[in-house]
């Protein structure tokens, strides 16, 4: 059978009118989204990233290749694994010094003065599990700390957003570990290893965890420029820097929205108060978990001499005071004389470890 010219025209014509209407058709459910992919929700706190298991998958993600989503999806398997994070059961298995990530926080100023003495100490301890962030590629602290010195390349000023973005690079870095626990430090506290395993023992390390000490005696108060529009204030407590604080792994992935890739920094910035007020402002204003308050971290904003010489080995973290408070030192029966052990951090070291080879191997004077 032949068909004609006009005919095909006609058929032609008919087929075309035919997709002209299936396209308006979907065109409402197009408007709709219907047809739309959905796009990731990166900000669902209930969703996070694969717990790394190895150090081959933690290596093989560079800072690059780590988002939010990532962090959320961690968040979601970890707990799975864990499991979960509200009303968990008690860890069983005990806790390593190697299931945390301590974070030390200094400057090229303090190099010498301060990271000497806390590398001759208590970071000899724990060198692997001891990172320290800095700000200036020190060829000779970097001989000694090895990759274990980060340098943030952030700026030198003590400002709020150099603090900020320290603390940023620090989040990041733990995110990427496989670390159970994120303490940070400053770079004048002597942190008691063995008071720090006992504490967080108390505590299941998937369950939603900040402790550490507040500065002041009441919350902060700021106006809320993350959830509402800066009309509004809310009041939250945070632990201080100054005297370290501690967040468990599955609480650190929850922050993510706020504070991985940049956000810590914007999140800040919003607020504008430094870092570890910034902590407490995610941790208890968005996320609603409420810090625990320990009296066992301690920094030089006390009044450190009033420190019951029979506790000093129970405390979690200790500090002494600067140039224009020299005195305000813990007082400890140790085997140095006070000129000869200023912070008193040497004294304390040597009674925890008298075996350390730099002690006096004698009994300490009274």
């Amino acid at each position: 059978m032949k068909i004609s010219c006009i005919g095909l025209t006609k058929i032609c014509f008919l087929l075309s009118l035919s997709v002209c209407v299936v396209f308006f058709l979907f065109i409402p459910l197009m408007k709709h989204g219907y047809l739309k992919a959905q796009p990731l929700l990166v900000c669902n706190i209930t969703g996070s990233n694969r717990y790394f298991q190895s150090p081959l998958e933690v290596a093989r993600l560079s800072p690059r290749s780590h988002n939010q989503s990532d962090v959320l999806q961690e968040w979601k398997n970890y707990s799975l694994q864990e499991g979960g994070l509200k009303d968990s059961p008690r860890v069983t298995n005990p806790l390593q010094i190697g299931d945390i990530f301590i974070a030390v926080k200094t400057t090229r100023k303090y190099h010498k003065s301060r990271l000497d003495l806390l590398l001759k100490t208590w970071i000899s301890k724990a060198k692997e599990q001891t990172f320290i962030f800095t700000d200036w590629e020190d060829q000779e602290l970097r001989q000694k700390a090895g990759m274990q010195m980060v340098n943030t390349n952030c700026s030198a000023v003590h400002t709020r957003q150099a603090l900020c973005c320290k603390m940023a690079v620090e989040y990041d870095k733990f995110v990427l570990s496989s670390k159970k626990w994120f303490c940070h430090l400053d770079d004048d506290n002597y942190l008691n290893l063995w008071a720090l395993l006992n504490l967080l023992s108390e505590f299941p390390h998937n369950a939603d965890v900040y402790v550490g000490r507040p500065s002041l005696d009441h919350p902060v108060e700021t106006l809320d420029r993350v959830k509402g529009d800066g009309a509004a204030s809310l009041k939250f407590w945070f632990a201080t820097g100054g005297a370290g604080f501690c967040i468990s792994r599955g609480l650190a992935l929850k922050m993510s929205p706020w504070a991985s890739m940049g956000n810590f920094i914007s999140t800040a910035e919003k607020i504008r108060l430094p870092d570890d007020c910034t902590i407490g402002y995610i941790i208890e204003a968005m996320l609603e978990v409420k810090l625990q308050h320990s009296n066992l971290f301690h920094s030089h904003l006390e009044n450190l001499p009033r420190l019951p010489q029979n506790s000093l080995l129970q405390q979690v973290t200790l500090s002494y005071g600067g140039p224009e408070s020299r005195r305000n030192v813990v007082r400890v029966a140790g085997p140095f004389s006070l000129e000869q052990d200023p912070t008193r951090f040497k004294s304390v070291h040597c009674l925890l470890y008298p075996d350390t080879s730099w002690c006096p191997h004698k009994k300490p004077s009274s």
